[in-house]
Parts: C-alpha cells; sequence; structure tokens
C-alpha cells in the first residue's frame, strides 16, 4: 500500500536539501553536480548549475547516462567534497554509497528509489512522500524546489522547471496539463512574467517550423501517414485550402486562424478514419501551450515542448554540452549548432522508423512484450526516443510492453521499454520489472511503472528479453 501523499514533507525536504546547498557553496566546498542526459536531467542540470553559478559556488557539471562504477571513477577524479545527483541515483542507492566512498551525497530525483538511504545521504524524492514521480513532478520539478529555497531570484528557473516536467511527457493528463507540483513551477513562471498559457494545437515547432513541416515532424502523438511524410502533410493542406505561404513567407502553426486550425484538425481525422484508424488520436493534438515568453519569437526556446525536444536531441546525439549551454542561458551562434543536431536527430528518428515498417522481422513478440531487436542497427543513446514513438505509434501490440534494443558501446545491450495503459491497469511496473531484471544479470535498471531502462554487459540478451517477459506476465498475475 503507498504511503499518504505528503507534498509539504516534499517541500521541506526541499528546503532542507537548499541549506545544505547554500552551506557547501559559501563555504567554497568542492561540488560536483551529475545529471542524466535525456530532457528532464538537462533542464535539471541548468537550473542546479545557474543556482550554483549566483552563489558563486565552487562546483563542477557533469552529464552522464548512468552511474556505473567506470564513470562514477571517471568523475569523481576531480576529488570532489559533495556530490548532487540530479535525475539519477535514487534507483542505485546501495553502488552510490559504496562508490562514492566516505563523501556526503545529495540525490535529487523522481525515480522510484531501490532502498532506504543512510545517514550521509539527503534524498529529495517524491515517492518518499507518496507523490508519483511519474507524473506529478520531475527532476527538473524537484531541483526548482531545492534552488527556489536559495534565493527569490531563481524564479525565472521555474520556466526550466516546466521544460523538464514536459521532455519527462507528465503532460498526460487533461487538456496536456502539468499538474501537482509541477503546477507549482508553471504558477510561478506565469507570476515572474516568464510564461504563459493557452489551449492550441499542440504540434512540434508551432512557431519555428512551416505548416507542412510541423505536422510531419509531430510524433507526440504519431500520427500515421503524416508523421514523417511531408508531401501527405502537403497534400492534406492543399485539401483543406489552407496556404502553406503568406506571400514569400513561410507560414507557421501559430498563424493559422481560428478557421483553419479547425479545418486542419478535421482534415487529419477524416484521414485517419480512412486509414483505418481511430479519429480520436487527433484530439490529443489539442492542450495546453507553454509559451517562454523572455524568448524571441521564432527560436526552439519560446515553445516549452520544443525546448524540451530540443533538449533531447542534444542529449541523444552525444551534444550533452550544447544542451547545458543553453539551459545556462547561451544563445546566439550556439544555435546554430542546436538547430543541426535536431534535424539531424530527426532525421534518425525517420530512418529508424522507416526502417522498422520495412523490415517486420526486426520485432519478436513473446507473451507480454514486444521487443524490436535494434541491436545491430539502433544507436543505444536512441532507444528510449524509440520507444516512446512505437508505443505511441501503435505499431506494435496495444496490450504488450514495447521494449527497444541496441548494443551499447561496451558490447553489451542498452533497452527501452514504454507499457500501455492496459498493462498499467493489471498492475505492471517496468521500472521494478527492469530493476529485477537487470540485477539478476549484473546491470542496471530501473525507471517509472510506464516508462524505464536498463543495460546489461552480456552479448546474448536472449535471457533478459525473456526475463522481462516472464516478470510482467507474473506480475499481471499478483495483480
Amino acid at each position: 500500500m503507498s504511503s499518504p501523499s505528503n507534498p509539504d514533507g516534499l517541500l521541506a525536504r526541499a528546503n532542507e536539501a537548499a541549506g545544505i546547498l547554500k552551506d557547501k557553496a559559501s563555504h567554497s566546498s568542492k561540488i560536483l553536480v551529475l545529471s542524466h542526459y535525456d530532457a528532464d536531467g538537462l533542464s535539471a542540470a541548468g537550473i542546479l548549475g545557474s543556482s550554483l553559478s549566483r552563489m558563486k559556488g565552487n562546483f563542477q557539471l557533469r552529464v552522464i547516462k548512468e552511474p556505473d562504477p567506470q564513470t562514477l571513477d571517471d568523475a569523481l577524479r576531480c576529488e570532489p567534497e559533495f556530490v548532487v545527483f540530479a535525475d539519477i541515483g535514487s534507483g542505485y542507492l546501495e553502488g552510490l554509497v559504496e562508490r562514492i566512498k566516505e563523501r556526503e551525497l545529495l540525490i535529487i530525483d523522481h525515480h522510484p528509489p531501490s532502498s532506504k538511504p543512510s545517514q550521509r545521504v539527503v534524498q529529495v524524492n517524491p515517492h518518499d512522500f507518496g507523490i508519483d514521480g511519474a507524473t506529478d513532478v520531475s527532476a527538473a520539478g524537484l531541483a526548482y524546489l531545492v534552488c527556489r529555497n536559495l534565493s527569490p531570484s531563481n524564479a525565472d528557473l521555474s520556466a526550466l522547471a516546466v521544460v523538464g516536467a514536459l521532455g519527462d511527457m507528465q503532460d498526460k493528463n487533461k487538456e496536456r496539463c502539468l499538474r501537482g507540483l509541477n503546477d507549482l513551477a508553471v504558477r510561478d513562471a506565469v507570476e515572474c512574467g516568464c510564461l504563459k498559457t493557452d489551449r492550441d494545437l499542440l504540434f512540434f515547432g508551432r512557431e519555428t517550423r512551416p505548416i507542412h513541416r510541423a505536422i510531419s515532424l509531430t510524433t507526440t502523438p504519431y500520427l500515421p501517414y503524416l508523421s514523417g511524410e511531408e508531401d501527405n502533410c502537403t497534400a492534406l493542406l492543399a485539401s483543406r485550402n489552407i496556404s502553406l505561404k503568406d506571400g514569400e513567407r513561410w507560414r507557421t502553426i501559430s498563424d493559422l486562424s481560428h478557421k483553419e486550425k479547425q479545418a486542419l484538425l478535421s482534415g487529419i481525422i477524416d484521414l485517419l478514419l480512412s486509414k483505418g484508424f481511430k479519429g480520436s488520436k487527433a484530439l490529443e493534438l489539442i492542450g495546453t501551450v507553454y509559451t517562454l515568453t523572455k524568448e524571441p519569437t521564432g527560436s526552439p526556446t519560446r515553445d516549452a515542448r520544443e525546448f524540451s525536444s530540443t533538449l533531447n536531441a542534444c542529449g541523444r546525439m552525444d551534444r550533452q554540452g550544447l544542451a547545458v549551454a543553453i539551459c545556462l542561458g547561451e544563445r546566439g551562434t550556439v544555435m546554430d549548432d542546436v538547430q543541426e543536431v535536431v534535424t539531424g536527430y530527426r532525421k534518425r528518428l525517420a530512418e529508424y522508423m522507416e526502417w522498422l515498417t520495412q523490415t517486420p522481422s526486426a520485432v519478436t513478440e513473446l507473451q507480454a512484450v514486444c521487443v524490436v531487436r535494434g541491436e545491430e542497427k539502433i544507436a543505444e543513446n536512441m532507444t528510449g526516443a524509440l520507444s516512446s514513438i512505437i508505443s505511441s505509434a501503435g505499431h506494435l501490440r496495444p496490450d504488450k510492453a514495447t521494449v527497444v534494443a541496441a548494443k551499447s558501446r561496451d558490447g553489451g545491450v542498452k533497452i527501452s521499454a514504454r507499457a500501455p495503459e492496459a498493462l498499467l491497469r493489471k498492475g505492471v511496473d517496468l521500472g521494478l520489472v527492469l530493476q529485477k531484471a537487470a540485477a539478476a544479470l549484473g546491470g542496471f535498471g530501473g525507471g517509472h511503472n510506464v516508462a524505464a531502462g536498463a543495460h546489461i554487459a552480456s552479448v546474448n540478451p536472449e535471457e533478459l528479453y525473456h526475463m522481462i517477459d516472464r516478470l510482467i506476465s507474473e506480475q499481471m498475475k499478483d495483480a
């Protein structure tokens, strides 16, 4: 049985962590911040880095993929006195305490903890207070809860907390809005004048891309015959008499009139129905738009969802430094590099989806999971994004978990998994499944009930896939 929700307790813990962080910074203690490489972790890194910089703290910031022994040993060569983990750490508590040795730790993480922390570990984790870290607060949100206690000037960092929560896809609610403690960051951001919210169409690049391209680049939700299909998008717009240009200028989604938006949505619904899909899928395009008002119009950092997608692209394409730079406020020429990375990222995702469509033999279907066997095709950094798209697209079985596999740099296997609503209703917890399966095979694993990942060193992953399948089946039986 889960403990009752205690948001006041979590806020008090965040305040406690802020006091410790402020004390370390004021005494010039050497602080090492290690944050995860996805959009939420990068946003958290930006919040912590900005706060420490404003306090003139002595800190080093590094982005990591997982807290494996080699990564930790390499990071600790700077000999920090105090170590902060963001968006990672709670699922590996025993190993971290052993590896970090006598140093004090602060863990700011929204993933379920693997155990209770020792006395020298302060953990800011919503699950300790009966709050769901998969839906109600992200790691960036937790980092903001800590840093808002450091100084009133940190209120502007609430915008990055919104970006992180959207990057973690915590907007799967009515009207695609953020809820729970995420909403606290939204309110702070609106109050300090750096955010506004509206109800509109949620296409990717709604302010920055030509209409047809914005539709084709949208993968949440995935739109069959439109996502990744620019020609089909252009044809759809023509059939609804929606002009692509205003003179010589390409029009964007934000330029459309209310009548044109209605026509576009109706056209998408009709197309989906004609192809045998549910037209209601298109209604997921309507929701809350989060606009960062301090960012220039036409910038990929102005729409919070596009900002989060940009961070995710940089993280997945091994350009984490670029992501951290824009989170810390860098703009100008750095944005040219960012746009190039985003273009490459989108192109690679489209290639993977085309490969999957043309290679049905790449999918192994077990009792409770469908495994996309990308060990020889998919880059390990891309498994998370790809599993989300495939799961959203409904390409595979909607009653089974989606597992995307890739070969890791060490010759092992990296996987990302997503659970459909049908499995969640039966009590399936992917985070617990992957934690158990990976640990049994000498690897790392964990995450949320709906989304999780794992990495094992074995070059023969069959045992892992069948163990995941068995554990999911057992959870359903127990439920």
